[in-house]
């Protein structure tokens, strides 16, 4: 059950957030993925609510934020920014950072930025933000060859003198310079893709339509991914794959969680960064990408006791 719920706002953002279990119990921020995902409320029982304050937040244009599917003023600075506020309007000193997939990236990002104020890091299906991990899921150099039948709907619409560049091509028309209807198609079918191949077991085509259109959750999905990969995340290349910059986190637990069949997001970008930061724990699960997944949701359950 919610203990509480409010908005930020900056600018023409109002950022929401929402806070469970205890409020004098250990903080953790919990970072959504994506760049377009949300919070789900269920993500609160990874946590024993009596011992853990969890505050989630909708990122900007994500979820219960307004504007929504905004792009203005909507990058990687203004996010860690928002955490920054709620945190201070929260009263809270010092929290653990819990990301996946997309939330990993950030919670690295902000951790790097706000080291002082971070007790741990669980960070699960690692996300380093590299042309590498991009083009492994939207430029046919990775998952497409585990998910063939799944890869051809996804191509099928785009045409042949533009496959040299798929994620270019899906651009153009998300971005609307092919009308509504193209640009509708284009979102959910990018949307489509990644969310058949998040699970060890994965959905029937019934459950990714219902998950995709509740609430238009398709069009943050397709609209923020292409907005922040074609920023390249907002941030300076392979700034996640620079050891030095870790030596900032040599003081903070630092827990990495990656499913072993995890098709979204490449299971060596977490061998990296266990590499990167070596006083890490590295856990390999049967899995895939979600959290949802058994293997990721024990595993986490397990780490999360381990702090309290």
């Amino acid at each position: 059950m919610v203990l509480s719920s409010d908005y930020i706002k900056s600018g023409i953002h109002s950022v929401y957030y929402s806070c469970y279990g205890n409020k004098k119990g250990k903080p953790v921020l919990v970072v959504h993925g994506g760049p377009g995902g949300k919070t789900y409320p269920e993500t609160a029982r990874y946590f024993n609510p009596k011992k853990y304050y969890v505050v989630m937040v909708d990122q900007r244009g994500c979820g219960k934020s307004k504007p929504f599917g905004e792009l203005k003023d909507n990058n990687t600075h203004e996010l860690i920014k928002d955490f920054e506020r709620i945190r201070e309007k929260l009263n809270i000193k010092k929290w653990m950072l819990w990301g996946g997939s997309w939330g990993s990236t950030l919670s690295l990002l902000y951790s790097l930025k706000h080291p002082k104020v971070v007790s741990e890091l669980i960070l699960r299906g690692i996300f380093l933000g590299g042309k590498d991990e991009i083009d492994w899921i939207n430029n046919g150099t990775g998952a497409n060859y585990f998910f063939p039948e799944k890869w051809e709907n996804y191509l099928k619409i785009v045409p042949k003198d533009e496959r040299d560049n798929i994620m270019e091509a899906y651009g153009k028309r998300i971005e609307g310079k092919y009308g509504n209807k193209t640009k509708d198609k284009f979102m959910f079918n990018w949307a489509r893709w990644e969310e058949e191949i998040l699970s060890l077991v994965p959905k029937t085509e019934k459950q990714v339509k219902k998950e995709l259109l509740k609430d238009d959750y398709y069009k943050t999905i397709a609209k923020m991914e292409y907005h922040y990969f074609k920023n390249n995340l907002f941030i300076p290349n392979n700034f996640l794959r620079n050891k030095e910059k870790y030596k900032l986190l040599k003081n903070i637990p630092v827990e990495i969680i990656h499913g072993r069949y995890d098709m979204v997001c490449p299971p060596y970008a977490a061998y990296e960064l266990h590499q990167l930061i070596p006083h890490s724990k590295l856990h390999f699960t049967i899995a895939g990408h979600t959290v949802t997944d058994e293997e990721n949701r024990k595993k986490l359950i397990e780490i999360t006791n381990k702090y309290v």
